[in-house]
């Protein structure tokens, strides 16, 4: 399975809290919600469709599972919808119980286990794994040399300061540019690959 990561960011690399003011104010981050005045159904809504589309399982960080657990069993009937409750999901946490894992066909990865159980799945046939949000999740999985593909959404817009996906590792990583479509809102929907050896 390759390891996708999509996400909307800003222009100086931030991740936080795209969809709300109360999703993470972590370290006091000011800015939810700050994804909407650039959102656009046709290249931005589009690119999460296609990156739905070739996805057979999508994998969470706590945070980010909580939130759409939250979120996509309501919404029942829109094809998006349907498609999201109906994949298999995966979290990674060390907090949450079995019994806690109310959206449908979630499955619990151990904190301590979760590098060791992605890289199986990694090895494993199948189509995309694919993450959406979870920064924490993404930057490991960076780190770790686990992420073949990434879908960047990159806003027109600074935050001064946030979480990033990008490790603070000194690590040199080089991507190939696939493509770019730019949307009317000023987002540069931009997917890169990752490149073996360089």
């Amino acid at each position: 399975m390759r390891i996708v990561v999509s996400e909307f960011m800003s222009l100086d690399g931030v991740v936080q809290a795209p969809g709300g003011p109360q999703e993470d104010t972590d370290g006091g981050f000011a800015h939810g919600g700050w994804s909407h005045p650039f959102f656009d159904p046709e290249v931005v809504g589009g690119a999460f469709d296609a990156a739905l589309s070739t996805a057979d399982a999508l994998l969470f960080g706590r945070r980010t599972w909580q939130t759409m657990a939250a979120a996509w069993p309501d919404r029942a009937g829109d094809p998006f919808a349907d498609r999201m409750n109906a994949i298999p999901k995966y979290v990674v946490s060390a907090t949450l119980g079995d019994s806690e894992l109310t959206w449908a066909n979630t499955t619990l990865l151990p904190g301590a286990e979760a590098v060791e159980r992605i890289a199986a799945l990694h090895k494993a046939e199948g189509g995309d794994l694919l993450v959406m949000g979870s920064p924490t999740l993404a930057r490991t999985l960076i780190a770790e040399g686990l992420v073949d593909e990434l879908k960047l959404m990159v806003m027109p817009v600074l935050l001064g300061g946030g979480k990033s996906i990008f490790p603070a590792d000194g690590a040199k990583r080089t991507l190939e540019l696939v493509s770019t479509v730019t949307s009317g809102t000023g987002v540069n929907v931009c997917t890169y690959r990752a490149v073996d050896g360089r």
